[in-house]
């Protein structure tokens, strides 16, 4: 059974959003991750860069297939995990601690309460 923490906020895109003070970490979802299938490269931005809500921010590689990552909230990159220049298969190790993508200043902590909940997200994968 594939985890999907409650204290995380999810999106449809399959980003995962967690949030303390006005910082938020983004990546994949364990869901994702597990569709993907094996993750061999991802491609993140620079430190500083700034994006839209659900502008692309990245792409994620593996065996299977080439994918876009999207943005779940609008602000300014912090920091990326370096870790996955060497180690992308952490990614499906564990997506929601050392395989998180990147760190965010969210623009506007509003949009946040926009996103799935939980319980919401694991019910759209099931649709």
């Amino acid at each position: 059974m594939l985890s999907h923490p409650d204290e995380l906020k999810y999106v449809k895109s399959h980003e995962f959003v967690s949030v303390e003070g006005d910082i938020a970490t983004i990546g994949i979802t364990a869901f994702a991750a597990d569709q993907l299938g094996d993750v061999t490269f991802v491609e993140l931005p620079k430190v500083g860069a700034k994006f839209k809500t659900e502008q692309k921010f990245g792409v994620i590689e593996s065996v299977k297939s080439v994918s876009d990552l999207f943005m779940p909230l609008a602000g300014e990159i912090t920091a990326i995990n370096e870790a996955l220049n060497s180690e992308p298969e952490l990614v499906n190790l564990d997506p929601y601690k050392g395989g998180w993508m990147i760190k965010l200043k969210v623009e506007n902590p509003a949009e946040v309460a926009g996103l799935m909940s939980a319980d919401d997200y694991k019910k759209f994968i099931v649709d």
